[in-house]
């Protein structure tokens, strides 16, 4: 069996586990292709990506180019000779970087095509209420996550699932089928198949605005919700405390209290000390694990403690 000369291109921690699976089974990785560094946090310090401390830590070849059409950045890759170019988490592709190698480009994307195309597949499938999910290899063409697909496996998603849960077992996941992948291109025996034609569920970014709370929605639409964005980038609501101060409060984690009720979505209750729950559309949810802009994550006892609300009050 002929060892492929491979180019691997991927940004988040997500894409990290692949990477190190293909090197831990003894793949030629030839180069690294991942952003270029940006200065994040308060202090607005460099930050590398988690692709490139790895590749640093391995001794890899790293291009970070800025513009994955310029000709300097085309040459470079085309002088690694590779046969095989792998997409974990990174950019969209210009056809003339994914059309370079012999045997081409294939992706592994976090659902389970052609469902959930786009930049937030977890997150889309948790607040949509799905039971399952999975991982998907697929050939890059030009539509954004349409190719043939090449290998899926899928996973449950339990009631206690967040975001966070999904993506930690789909990135195990996703790198066992990135290897498996790997190996039957290897072995010559590979196949793929044109997705489905369904009615598709999307998965665009997610916006700030896009994690705002809307109390006029079901328990269960809310709980979906919260989970499906914790614990990053989190749901989000603005609050006004009894002194008039608006507090913009992260939301990590509700409980939902289905009943029927007279306040209109929005009125908030509490005892001051151990609960406070919000009307919905059909009951309530109990907020339990938030996070105040600037403060660190507590329970809502915790908050309860540092601030006075009114015993009946209308969020919005």
């Amino acid at each position: 069996m002929n060892k492929l000369r491979i180019v691997y291109m991927g940004t988040p921690h997500f894409a990290v586990e692949s990477l190190k699976a293909l090197i831990e089974a003894g793949k030629e990785i030839v180069g690294v292709v991942t952003m270029p560094d940006k200065p994040a946090g308060r202090g607005h310090k460099i930050q590398f990506s988690p692709v490139k401390e790895y590749a640093l830590s391995t001794g890899l070849k790293l291009l970070q180019p800025e513009n994955l059409k310029s000709p300097e950045f085309l040459e470079e890759l085309r002088s690694l000779h590779a046969d095989l170019q792998i997409v974990v988490a990174f950019r969209m592709l210009p056809e003339a970087v994914w059309s370079m190698p012999r045997l081409g480009t294939f992706n592994l994307h976090a659902s389970l095509l052609p469902q959930y195309r786009g930049a937030a597949p977890i997150n889309w499938a948790i607040i949509n209420g799905e039971r399952e999910t999975g991982v998907t290899t697929f050939f890059l063409k030009h539509e954004i996550d349409t190719g043939n697909i090449i290998l899926q496996e899928k996973i449950a998603i339990s009631d206690n699932d967040t975001a966070g849960t999904v993506h930690d077992r789909l990135m195990q996941l996703g790198s066992r089928l990135v290897l498996k992948t790997v190996d039957m291109i290897e072995a010559g025996n590979i196949t793929s198949t044109p997705q489905p034609r369904l009615e598709v569920k999307p998965a665009p970014k997610i916006y700030k605005e896009t994690c705002r709370m809307d109390f006029s929605k079901t328990c269960r639409e809310l709980y979906n919700f919260v989970r499906g964005l914790a614990p990053y980038p989190a749901a989000w609501m603005e609050w006004t405390d009894a002194y008039g101060d608006t507090l913009t409060m992260k939301i990590f984690e509700i409980t939902c209290e289905p009943c029927i009720h007279g306040h209109q979505p929005g009125t908030h209750e509490t005892d001051g000390k151990s609960y406070l729950k919000i009307a919905v559309l059909d009951g309530y949810i109990l907020l339990t694990d938030i996070q105040l802009a600037g403060k660190k994550r507590m329970k809502i006892a915790e908050l309860l403690r540092g601030k006075k609300f009114d015993t009946l009050h209308t969020v919005q």
